[in-house]
């Protein structure tokens, strides 16, 4: 099974590689991915990182709270997408 992690707060210049590879230190890393802005391109400063699901957990407790490209970022279990937001 697998787990998505959210991690939020990140410097605007991290990559998806630079997300799988830090985490890649505490598990095994299925997949990562930064979202952007569709209109101009610019990462939003989040991201989201699958992971195994016995992996999980030890990931939290390394990363959230801690300084990643000199910012303390945030990582916990992704939630589902509302229906609704912005338009």
């Amino acid at each position: 099974m697998a787990r998505t992690l959210y991690v939020g707060n990140l410097p605007w210049s991290t990559k998806a590689e630079d997300l799988a590879e830090a985490f890649a230190s505490y598990g095994e890393v299925l997949s990562s991915r930064i979202i952007s802005d569709r209109q101009t391109g610019r990462s939003r400063g989040f991201g989201f990182v699958e992971v195994r699901d016995e992996d999980a957990e030890a990931m939290i407790n390394a990363f959230n709270g801690t300084e990643f490209g000199g910012r303390v970022i945030v990582v916990n279990e992704a939630r589902e997408r509302q229906e609704g937001g912005r338009r």
